[in-house]
């Protein structure tokens, strides 16, 4: 039966919050209370002008759909009084979650600060009462870091009863600001006074660290507990995380403009996939099929692979290249989603052709300059790589050149 009574506490109006967390507890039934900390003064007037609703827009497999959350409560963290209503509500919340660009973002803005704000909070909330605080941040130690850094603050003794879940959050989503393109998918806008819309897909497998406060019930009950998510986040940082850049990448050298055009490349997805398959899940099979997990199966990975693939082109997503392949030089750090990716595969003997195709178009869509020999890749490469390039870096620079060749001019 519902828990009415509950208290739910967000940090961040983007996507993920709007269209993930708020909505859900919204949805389960089990809260009564929704204040949400933004520091978008114009969003923040605009959902209380539109009396504490929102709408998102829902992109299932064969349509769009639009969703109304009401009763909530967006507060400006910079404004005195919104500040104080914060903290009463951060006292007295039951679940919380940060949904912010970075845990860089946890100490940024001073006194509007997530930190401080949960600080100020926690001074006024019964040490007794048990919260749990999801930290939904792209990191895997995400919430390590808020607990640690708000334990700076308060004191490990005000965090007794309240435990911070880390999160992998495989669902995509984004924000549509352009006026045709809500005309043309007939998006319902964030509220009547916002020409943006969020826009979400209906994914909400999502899995979060296993509680262990004694007798605690979440009130979002749709999300998955596990016991040990580090499996988990390689699985979406070196699969669906990799495969969506290599997408993008390689799409954007043939002139495509969305993923939804992608579908209709078979060279594109053939490549996705075996890199998919064969590359991210018989390397993730091979480390983590010990663990009994269905995921890290040959059957599992390949369902998920392929449950994916036909998410990542959606058209109802409306997902454009353009964001998709934005920042370049991150995604083709040592240690991220493409490279990452090969790194993973050398170490348990697999040779990932496929993937050096998505980083050589990375690579070539970010620096086109610097693909013209083996040495300029290996300039711009180590460039970017800095020190963590390791004994592995030269067999990496091989891979990457011997695909870019394979590449077409870029359009």
């Amino acid at each position: 039966m519902p828990r009415a009574g509950k208290t739910f506490v967000g940090f961040g109006f983007g996507p993920i919050q709007s269209g993930l967390f708020l909505y859900e507890a919204h949805s389960s039934g089990n809260f009564d209370r929704y204040v949400i900390a933004e520091v978008d003064a114009g969003l923040v007037g605009a959902v209380r002008a539109a009396g504490g609703r929102y709408s998102i827009n829902v992109a299932h497999p064969d349509r769009i759909e639009q969703r109304t959350v009401g009763g909530v409560r967006l507060c400006n963290p910079a404004v005195e009084s919104d500040r104080r209503e914060l903290a009463e509500a951060i006292a007295a919340a039951d679940e919380m979650a940060t949904a912010l660009p970075s845990v860089g973002f946890y100490d940024a803005g001073d006194a509007t600060s997530v930190v401080k704000l949960l600080a100020d909070g926690f001074r006024r909330r019964d040490p007794a009462k048990p919260a749990i605080l999801y930290a939904a941040e792209n990191h895997n130690r995400a919430a390590e870091v808020l607990a640690e850094r708000l334990g700076a603050q308060v004191g490990a003794g005000a965090l007794a009863a309240t435990q911070t879940l880390n999160t992998v959050i495989g669902k995509m989503s984004g924000v549509i600001a352009d006026a045709e393109t809500i005309r043309r998918l007939g998006l319902a806008t964030l509220t009547p006074e916002l020409p943006q819309a969020v826009l979400v897909e209906r994914f909400n497998h999502i899995l979060v660290s296993r509680v262990t406060l004694g007798g605690f019930r979440r009130g979002i009950e749709v999300f998955v507990e596990k016991d040990d998510l580090l499996p988990f986040e390689e699985a979406k940082l070196y699969g669906h995380n990799a495969i969506h850049a290599l997408i993008g990448y390689l799409a954007r050298l043939r002139g495509l403009t969305t993923m939804a055009q992608a579908a209709g490349d078979r060279g594109i997805m053939a490549t996705a996939r075996a890199a998919f398959v064969d590359e991210s899940g018989a390397a993730l099979v091979k480390k983590h099929g010990h663990l009994g997990e269905p995921l890290f199966t040959s059957d599992g990975y390949r369902a998920y692979a392929d449950d994916l693939l036909e998410r990542m082109v959606n058209p109802h997503l409306n997902d454009e290249i353009s964001r998709v392949t934005r920042d370049a030089p991150r995604k083709l750090g040592y240690d991220d989603r493409l490279f990452g990716t090969m790194r993973l595969a050398l170490a348990h003997g697999i040779e990932p052709t496929h993937t050096a195709k998505g980083a050589a178009a990375a690579l070539k869509c970010a620096r086109d300059d610097a693909t013209r020999t083996r040495e300029d890749v290996s300039a711009a490469l180590r460039e970017i790589w800095g020190e963590q390039a390791d004994e592995l870096a030269d067999r990496l620079i091989g891979l990457t050149w011997e695909a870019m060749r394979s590449l077409p001019a870029q359009s």
